[in-house]
């Protein structure tokens, strides 16, 4: 089974992306399942319509589809009914990033929401690649506040950052790397070489619309890896994640 751990719905800023044709990119691509979240507009503000728009696209997928809940913090206890809303309409994860919603991951402002992640049994999805306040080395220490969470580096501090995003892994080991953007394969060696790592820490993702599908599920074929490795980066470890 191949998943997809990270794809946007809706109309962003530069690009956009509809459920009809995410499932017929998935289809094209022989991707089993994708997890969804909204776009920019509903992770920053409006994160009602953005729950709805993927709890709706998710309950429509025949189980294809998982959702994102989104929240923005600055909400206080809001934010947190928010969540509960969505995970009673379908939501399965936490998105958050931490640009778009105007907070650094270390300021305690996102700590209610990851409590309600934590209760829940969610992973948590972070972006991270913006300086100063999402980088793979600052989600790492945030990762180590909340052992019980698995969070996803998303795209792992691509493009100027990816390279902290192995000491991110080996920092905290409740982080996953996200295989999108960052050149994962100049460091295969070093990953699976290393007991703190390997590949039972990375999940494919393809970031659409922001990327082309299909190279970044042919960078992830064409990796020098096992076919069981394999299998584990692009589905076994985030179906694993998300019980």
């Amino acid at each position: 089974m191949i998943i997809d751990a990270h794809v946007r719905l809706g109309r962003g800023r530069e690009v956009s992306l509809d459920v009809a044709d995410l499932l017929s990119t998935m289809d094209e691509l022989g991707i089993d399942r994708a997890l969804v979240a909204p776009d920019e507009r509903c992770v920053a503000y409006h994160n009602r319509a953005g729950n709805e728009l993927v709890t709706t696209a998710a309950k429509e997928s025949a189980g294809r589809l998982v959702p994102y809940a989104v929240a923005n913090p600055w909400r206080g206890t809001e934010a947190v009914r928010e969540l509960a809303r969505a995970r009673d309409a379908g939501a399965r994860a936490l998105h958050v990033d931490s640009v778009l919603q105007g907070f650094d991951l270390l300021d305690g402002l996102v700590d209610a929401l990851l409590e309600f992640a934590a209760d829940n049994g969610w992973l948590v999805y972070v972006r991270t690649g913006t300086p100063p306040n999402a980088l793979p080395l600052t989600l790492a220490s945030l990762a180590l506040r909340y052992p019980q969470i698995p969070f996803v580096m998303g795209r792992s501090g691509a493009t100027d950052f990816w390279i902290d995003a192995a000491p991110a892994l080996r920092h905290a080991p409740n982080l996953y790397g996200d295989t999108c953007y960052a050149p994962w394969d100049t460091v295969l060696t070093e990953l699976g070489a290393d007991p703190a790592i390997g590949m039972s820490r990375l999940v494919f993702s393809t970031d659409a619309p922001y990327t082309v599908p299909r190279a970044e599920l042919t960078r992830v074929l064409d990796w020098p890896i096992d076919s069981s490795a394999r299998e584990q980066v692009l589905g076994g470890n985030i179906a694993r994640l998300l019980g």
